[in-house]
């Protein structure tokens, strides 16, 4: 940015505020004088900046009162050929879903004229908001995020929404913060792998997941209820085997699974919450050595690669482009907040 012209620094600053709901509509900004004494510039430097602006429609200048923000600008120009910089957070790059995320959010963005910056926070929320900060600073148009497996919310992406800066969440939703999401049909995936079962005559199923943490972990134990409540038929919570977050880190998910396997023979299907306890299942079937005939039926939430088990298929493309399509509609100075879930298939 040192590059540019004096008064096109000043006039990216001013636009930056406003993208990050620094400044809204109706606030007055700096004047001529204040900007000159800011940037140790010439007022007619501040002049022409302010003056570039409000040609734009982005500030108004009110004679004897000040200039202010007009409007959220339907498109603010972005130096270097191109639109701007869009940017995407991702908590890792261990799964091939993450990985496909971040092919098709780079082929949307890039078809829209715009660039991508990824940071990985590795599961921080220290890094999370590192993160955020990092692309704030580089003053990206918009922000994609996968929030990280934890509890509470990151602060800064709730003041993030609050502020109304161009944001959609991938894969999870703000339950009680009005925000824009997309993610999978996580009730409706596990329901018909659950459904499934039952139409195949298996009444002890059990339900192998991580400790309910956010909206996907939560939404899959919904799809595996509703699928029994929808029948009348009663859920034994015994069959549901919960691995914490930490047990998973420190690599127990393999000896709780097998245990809890172990201690229920009764079990002739599994629905896992996700590929990673799928593949962590199937091997602790197989350390049981049980004949394949009386291994319980598997179904798993995402492909597994194991080409034995059936599984949920999500649409992740699909899921990308509609992430920039809302992005980019809150970019271009519309704010209709709302959560869209993709449609998913039970693939055999």
């Amino acid at each position: 940015m040192k590059s540019l012209p004096l008064y096109k620094m000043i006039q990216e600053d001013i636009r930056y505020l406003i993208r990050t709901g620094q400044l809204r509509p109706g606030d007055r900004v700096p004047s001529e004088t204040e900007l000159a004494e800011q940037y140790h510039v010439s007022k007619i430097t501040t002049k022409n900046a302010l003056n570039g602006l409000a040609e734009e429609g982005i500030l108004v200048r009110q004679r004897g009162k000040g200039t202010f923000v007009n409007h959220i600008p339907k498109d603010i120009p972005s130096m270097g050929g191109h639109k701007g910089l869009i940017g995407l957070i991702l908590p890792s790059m261990k799964t091939k879903v993450d990985q496909r995320i971040i092919n098709a959010i780079e082929q949307y963005v890039r078809k829209n004229g715009y660039h991508l910056l990824i940071k990985i926070t590795q599961e921080s929320s220290l890094e999370e908001s590192k993160a955020i900060e990092d692309l704030l600073q580089l003053r990206v148009k918009g922000l994609i995020i996968f929030p990280i497996e934890q509890e509470m919310y990151n602060n800064d992406i709730l003041r993030l929404s609050l502020n109304r800066f161009p944001l959609v969440l991938i894969d999870r939703y703000l339950k009680e913060i009005e925000t824009y999401s997309v993610s999978a049909d996580n009730v409706d995936g596990s329901y018909q792998a659950v459904k499934h079962f039952i139409s195949q005559g298996h009444q002890q199923i059990a339900f192998v997941t991580m400790e309910v943490t956010n909206s996907v972990t939560a939404d899959r134990a919904l799809g595996f209820e509703k699928a029994f409540l929808e029948r009348t038929l009663s859920i034994n919570k015994n069959l549901w085997c919960v691995v914490s977050i930490a047990d998973m880190a420190v690599g127990k998910g393999s000896s709780i699974i097998q245990e809890f396997l172990m201690h229920h023979p009764e079990i002739t299907a599994v629905f896992t919450g996700n590929a990673e306890l799928t593949r962590i299942t199937l091997r602790a079937m197989k350390h049981l050595n049980l004949p394949n005939e009386q291994r319980p039926e598997l179904i798993s939430f995402d492909q597994s690669d194991l080409a034995e088990v059936s599984y949920i298929k999500q649409n992740v493309e699909e899921m990308c482009r509609v992430t920039v399509e809302l992005l980019l509609e809150q970019i271009h100075g519309t704010y209709l907040p709302r959560r869209v879930f993709i449609p998913v298939i039970l693939f055999h």
